[in-house]
């Protein structure tokens, strides 16, 4: 089986997440931050805790189908407030909009490069 890059993985994880309509798409590019737990965070929100976990088992499945990558651990589905998917250099965070504004996690990184994805 090929390599994935980390370029593609990113393409794929932005485009699952709005396959299943997620809103505020953004990634941080922490490449150039020493110590940084991977290279790249992408941060997205739904609108209630049925939709975070449908947007997380789209992102699941839809990179698993089109990259053939598994994520290395995932957490949160209990209750979806919150549900991270670790792809090794890549974290995905798919949260309600509560958890997102208060844990702020764009501007605990904010040293990285910031990307926002239009919505579609």
């Amino acid at each position: 089986m090929k390599e994935v890059s980390n370029k593609k993985l990113l393409d794929t994880i932005v485009e699952g997440i709005r396959n299943r309509k997620g809103h505020n798409i953004v990634s941080i590019d922490l490449r150039k931050i020493q110590d940084a737990p991977v290279e790249y965070m992408v941060i997205a929100e739904g609108n209630s805790s049925t939709q975070v976990a449908a947007i997380a088992d789209e992102v699941d499945d839809f990179v698993r189908t089109t990259t053939h990558v598994h994520p290395l651990a995932v957490d949160g589905r209990d209750n979806a407030e919150w549900i991270a998917l670790d792809y090794g250099n890549i974290f995905v965070h798919i949260m309600q909009r509560e958890p997102r504004a208060y844990y702020d996690i764009e501007n605990l990184w904010s040293d990285g490069k910031r990307t926002e994805y239009a919505e579609e």
